[in-house]
């Protein structure tokens, strides 16, 4: 379980931290992303920074379950706009970005689901 743990932290995060990229230096991918789904500059950089904190808590093994929360609600949002105003391909990527986004939404979910024991406040409800 630590190793699928470590594995499935590490690609979300890779994912995350590899993106930043792009919001963080306004390029006209993310421009366009933002500007399409109405969210704009505040909603590129403030994505950007939920998902660098995120990407830091799910290597920290103490608060893996809290950025697997907090990277599969972000990732909801990124799969809501795919679905209503972006649509699969974005400016010619082939899909890219909206398959990077069902592999963080399925690892995220494993990850709450691993850790679910772990939630604070609920997670004890969870075992048996």
């Amino acid at each position: 379980m630590k190793i699928l743990s470590w594995i499935l932290s590490l690609i979300i995060a890779v994912i995350y931290l590899q993106t930043l990229y792009f919001k963080f230096t306004s390029s006209a991918e993310s421009m366009y992303i933002f500007e399409k789904t109405g969210l704009g500059d505040v909603g590129r950089i403030g994505s950007g920074i939920v998902e660098l904190i995120a990407a830091i808590t799910l290597l920290i093994p103490r608060t893996r379950v809290i950025g697997a929360i907090l990277a599969l609600g972000m990732i909801s949002g990124a799969l809501f706009f795919h679905f209503t105003s972006l649509g699969i391909e974005v400016m010619g990527d082939g899909g890219t970005l909206f398959y990077m986004a069902i592999t963080v939404f399925v690892c995220s979910l494993g990850l709450v689901y691993l850790h679910r024991t772990e939630i604070p406040v609920v997670g004890k409800r969870f075992v048996k």
